[in-house]
C-alpha cells in the first residue's frame, strides 16, 4: 500500500494534457506548427474560393463604349460581378445571371447600340436656336430608323444618313431629301429583295417629299443593294435572274417528285434550262377582208332612175340653141320647133336615165395583244439514270443497264412532268449510264478528350479532386501529424489511463510493489524511483514483467477496471 500511496496523483484531462503537450515543444516547433497551420488554411481558402468560382459568359459583345460604361454603370449598382474583354466591346457576367441580366438591362434600354433617338429632344434646353432644334430633330429620326432597321433578323448594326434640305419659298429652288443606309448583316446572312423594299419604303414613308427612288441602301463591304436597272441594257437584273432559277428549279423538283418512287433518291439527276422572255410587247391590229359569195351580205342599197320628154339640146351651138322657144307672136302659120314636133308624134320620152348604188358588208378583226412577261420559250431538259441494280440467286449484286422499255417509260414521265412543248421548240435528253461513287472523306470522330461536354464533364470532376487532395493533404500531412503531438496517446484516459506516459507509469508502479514487498521505507522508495530515468524504468518493468506476470496483469486490471487502487498509477 505504500507503493500506492506514493505514486498516486491527480490524472490530467485532455485539454491540460495537449497543453502540457504543447508547453514541452522547442519555441521553433511552435512556430513551425503555426506556420504550418497557417499555410494549410491558406490552402483550403484558396482552392475553396477557386472551385467556387463562377464561369463566366457573354452578356454583350461589340458594345460601343457609351454604351459599354451604361451597363458597367448598371451591374456596379446591382453588385453584379462582371469582367471586359477584347478592349472593352465584350462584357462578361457569370453564366448563371446572363439571361436575368439582359432582360434587366433591357428594361432600362440597354445597349442602345450607340444611337441617340428621340430621347436626345427630352434634354432640351432654353433658348435652343432654330438649327439646333432642325439638328437635334434630324439626329433623331436617324437614329429611331436606324434602331427601327436593326430590328430585322439579317441586321446587326445600322445607320441612317438624311440629307433635308431646307424650305424655299420658291417652288424652282425647291429641292427633294434624299437617304442613305449603311447595314452590317450577320455573316451568312443576306437581304431579300422584299427586305431590301421594305427598308426603303420604310425611310421614305418617315421623311417628309422623301421619294423611293432618292433612298440608296448599301452594305458593310459597299455593295449597292438598292441599283436600279439601267432600260439601256441589254442584260439582266439580280431579279430576274432570280425568277429564271426559281423556274429552272420548280421544273426540277417536277422531275424528283415524280422519277423518285420509281428509280430511288440518289439513282438520277435532272437539269433543267429555261429560256424566259422577259420582253413586254403590245400589239393592235385592225383587218379587213372581202366576203367570199356565199357569205355576201347587203348592208344598203340605192337606185335611181330618171325619165324626161324634153329632147336633147340640137342646132347650131350658141345661146339661141340653148334657150327655149319664145312664146308665138305671129299667126298660126308661123311653123312649130322641130323638137316639139317629134315629141308630139311618138309620145315616147325623149332622155331616160337609170343609177343604182349597192352596199356589201366587210370583214373587220381588231386585236389588242399584251404578251405576259417572263413568259418562258423554251425548255432543253437533261436527265441521267443510273443502272438497275440485279441481284443473282447467289446473292451478288450487279449494275444491269436499263431496257428500252424502260428508258421509254422515264422518258415520257419527264415529258408529262415539265409539259413539254415540241411546237415551242423543247428537248429533252434522257441517257443511261452508271453512276461514278464519289469518294466520300471520312470524317474523323472527335477525341474523346476534345468533346465540349466531356471537358467541362472532366474539368468539374478534375476541380473536385482538386479540392479534396488538398483536404486530405492538410489532413493527413499537417492536422493528424499537430494534434498527434499535442494531444494523449489513445487508451491514456482520465479514468484509465494514469499519466500521460503509460511504460514509465508501469515500470514506477510495478518497481514501488517490489520494493513494498521488500519493506523499504517510503522516503527511501521515493528517492530509488526519482533516481531511476525512463529506460531503467522500461527496462526494470520488463524485468518484473518477465518473472512476475501475474502482478503486471492484476495491475492491468485495475487500471481498465478504474478501480480505487488503480487511479492513482
Amino acid at each position: 500500500m505504500a507503493a500506492e500511496d506514493i505514486l498516486a496523483a491527480p490524472v490530467p484531462s485532455p485539454f491540460q494534457a495537449m497543453v502540457d503537450n504543447l508547453n514541452k515543444l522547442s519555441q521553433r516547433q511552435k512556430l513551425a506548427a503555426a506556420v504550418a497551420l497557417a499555410v494549410s488554411i491558406a490552402l483550403l481558402t484558396g482552392v475553396w474560393l477557386w472551385s467556387s468560382k463562377p464561369q463566366y459568359s457573354i452578356l454583350f459583345s461589340n458594345v460601343a463604349e457609351k454604351d459599354g460604361g451604361s451597363i458597367i454603370t448598371a451591374l456596379q449598382a446591382q453588385n453584379v460581378p462582371y469582367r471586359v474583354d477584347n478592349g472593352g466591346s465584350t462584357i462578361l457576367v457569370p453564366e448563371n445571371r446572363a439571361n436575368e441580366l439582359r432582360l434587366m438591362l433591357a428594361s432600362q434600354g440597354l445597349p442602345k447600340g450607340g444611337l441617340v433617338g428621340f430621347e436626345l429632344l427630352e434634354t432640351q434646353k432654353m433658348g435652343v436656336s432654330q438649327f439646333n432644334e432642325q439638328i437635334n430633330y434630324q439626329r433623331g429620326l436617324e437614329g429611331e430608323l436606324a434602331r427601327t432597321i436593326q430590328s430585322l433578323s439579317a441586321v446587326s448594326g445600322a445607320r441612317v444618313h438624311l440629307a433635308i434640305p431646307k424650305q424655299s419659298a420658291f417652288l424652282r429652288d425647291e429641292q427633294k431629301p434624299t437617304a442613305s443606309v449603311v447595314v452590317a448583316l450577320h455573316p451568312g446572312r443576306k437581304l431579300e429583295p422584299l427586305q431590301i423594299a421594305g427598308i426603303v419604303h420604310l425611310i421614305a414613308a418617315s421623311v417628309p417629299e422623301l421619294d423611293s427612288d432618292q433612298v440608296n441602301v448599301i452594305d458593310q463591304n459597299g455593295n449597292l443593294l438598292t441599283r436600279a436597272r439601267d432600260p439601256r441594257s441589254t442584260g439582266l437584273d439580280s431579279t430576274q435572274l432570280g425568277y429564271v432559277e426559281e423556274v429552272e428549279s420548280g421544273y426540277g423538283k417536277r422531275i424528283e417528285t415524280i422519277l423518285n418512287p420509281v428509280l430511288g433518291e440518289g439513282n438520277f439527276r435532272a437539269q433543267v434550262t429555261a429560256d424566259v422572255d422577259f420582253d413586254s410587247t403590245e400589239q393592235t391590229s385592225e383587218t379587213f377582208k372581202p366576203n367570199p359569195t356565199p357569205n355576201t351580205a347587203i348592208r344598203s342599197q340605192q337606185s335611181n332612175e330618171n325619165l324626161t320628154n324634153q329632147p336633147p339640146p340640137i342646132g347650131v351651138p350658141g345661146a339661141l340653141s340653148n334657150q327655149p322657144p319664145v312664146p308665138a307672136t305671129a299667126p298660126i302659120t308661123t311653123p312649130p320647133v322641130l323638137g316639139q314636133a317629134l315629141a308630139n308624134q311618138s309620145g315616147i320620152p325623149i332622155n331616160s336615165t337609170k343609177s343604182s348604188t349597192t352596199n356589201y358588208e366587210l370583214d373587220k378583226t381588231v386585236q389588242h395583244i399584251k404578251r405576259s412577261l417572263g413568259s418562258v420559250k423554251r425548255l432543253s431538259v437533261a436527265v441521267v439514270v443510273n443502272n438497275r441494280m440485279d441481284k443473282s440467286p447467289k446473292g451478288d449484286v450487279k449494275a444491269v443497264a436499263r431496257t428500252d422499255d424502260e428508258m421509254k417509260k422515264i422518258n415520257d414521265l419527264v415529258r408529262e412532268a415539265v409539259g413539254f412543248n415540241k411546237d415551242r421548240g423543247d428537248t429533252l435528253n434522257l441517257a443511261n449510264t452508271p453512276f461514278t461513287e464519289a469518294v466520300k472523306e471520312e470524317v474523323a470522330d472527335v477525341p474523346i478528350w476534345q468533346n465540349p461536354t466531356t471537358l467541362s464533364t472532366l474539368k468539374e470532376i478534375l476541380r473536385w479532386a482538386i479540392l479534396l487532395g488538398v483536404i486530405f493533404f492538410v489532413v493527413r500531412g499537417v492536422i493528424r501529424p499537430l494534434l498527434g503531438t499535442i494531444m494523449p496517446a489513445p487508451g491514456q484516459g482520465p479514468e484509465k489511463t494514469p499519466s500521460p506516459n503509460s511504460a514509465a507509469a508501469m515500470a514506477a508502479a510495478l518497481e514501488a510493489e517490489q520494493l513494498a514487498d521488500e519493506d523499504i521505507p517510503p522516503e527511501v522508495l521515493q528517492a530509488e524511483l526519482a533516481k531511476m530515468s525512463y529506460e531503467k524504468k522500461v527496462a526494470r518493468a520488463k524485468e518484473i514483467a518477465a518473472k512476475d506476470p501475474r502482478m503486471v496483469a492484476q495491475l492491468m486490471k485495475e487500471w481498465i477496471g478504474g478501480s480505487p487502487s488503480g487511479e492513482g498509477h
